[in-house]
């Protein structure tokens, strides 16, 4: 998506700036006092930094809050489609904090953004991880075969980023998608995600995500992880069950699960204050 183009009372958007690092050319949100200590708060697939939007400010009163849209989706133009994966993603954006001069003390993710904040700890030093929603779990059945195999043919087809958006680029669509994870949304909410799903080169970049994205390895390194790591779910998130979070606390050495009643995957949008009142006292603990 041209930044030039988002609508005028887009979130945060006088807070944000285009930062070449190779290979992306990124679009990140910067907001809060600049000498205090750094988050950096990642998104889920399909979604931009805008979905932190609740939570931003209940954030940067204390820190440093940098919220970048991860490569291709938003408004963050990839350097080519094939570091969409998780390892190049945790790579690429530890490169960006470093070479902008904003080293995160903990990074904070949301669905598939814990993914990469987990990954990003063996990459760079960290003092805490917060996962909300984790996607940490894999498709049941016959999804976890054909979804990926889908999503990987689609990435490759030329124009499909154009005929997806053209297809569900409708409020009716966006709504079901919503309603489909827990978290209907408000009309403001509904109104940012149809931006998105009508732009072709986000829905191509959640695509490439999605037929390079591969677990087994962070998984497989989890019990090894050092770092402190909270993980907070939501009852009725229908896209993550909370169990996927309660089970992946089991096998890091130093976790701790919470769950919130009453609302879905996008729990941060629904409720950041509830959301914030978990996390600030734990991260206040621990930098």
């Amino acid at each position: 998506m041209d930044s030039a183009r988002l609508p005028a009372d887009w979130p945060y958007r006088a807070d944000a700036r285009h930062i070449r690092v190779s290979p992306h050319d990124w679009w990140v949100i910067d907001a809060g006092p600049k000498d205090a200590p750094v988050l950096l708060l990642l998104h889920g697939a399909g979604g931009s930094g805008h979905s932190f939007r609740a939570l931003i400010p209940l954030l940067s009163e204390t820190y440093r809050v940098i919220v970048p849209d991860l490569p291709g989706q938003g408004c963050t133009r990839p350097g080519g489609m094939r570091r969409l994966g998780l390892d190049a993603m945790a790579e690429d954006l530890t490169r960006l904090c470093q070479s902008a001069g904003m080293a995160p003390q903990a990074v904070i993710g949301h669905s598939a953004g814990a993914a990469i904040a987990l990954r990003m700890a063996d990459l760079t030093p960290l003092q805490a991880i917060i996962g909300i929603n984790a996607a940490l779990g894999t498709f049941d059945g016959a999804a976890g075969v054909m979804f990926p195999l889908m999503a990987r043919a689609l990435a490759v087809t030329p124009f499909v980023g154009a005929a997806v958006a053209k297809l569900w680029g409708n409020p009716a669509t966006v709504n079901k998608l919503l309603t489909g994870t827990g978290s209907p949304l408000d009309a403001a909410g509904q109104a940012q995600y149809l931006t998105l799903v009508r732009d072709a080169g986000h829905v191509g970049g959640t695509l490439g995500m999605m037929a390079q994205w591969r677990l087994d390895g962070l998984m497989a390194r989890l019990p090894s992880l050092q770092e402190p790591v909270l993980l907070i779910a939501s009852d009725r998130d229908m896209a993550v069950p909370p169990k996927v979070s309660r089970d992946a606390v089991v096998h890091m050495p130093d976790a701790t699960y919470a769950e919130l009643a009453g609302f879905g995957h996008l729990v941060h949008e629904e409720a950041a204050d509830q959301v914030a009142a978990v996390l600030l006292p734990w991260l206040a603990a621990r930098i």
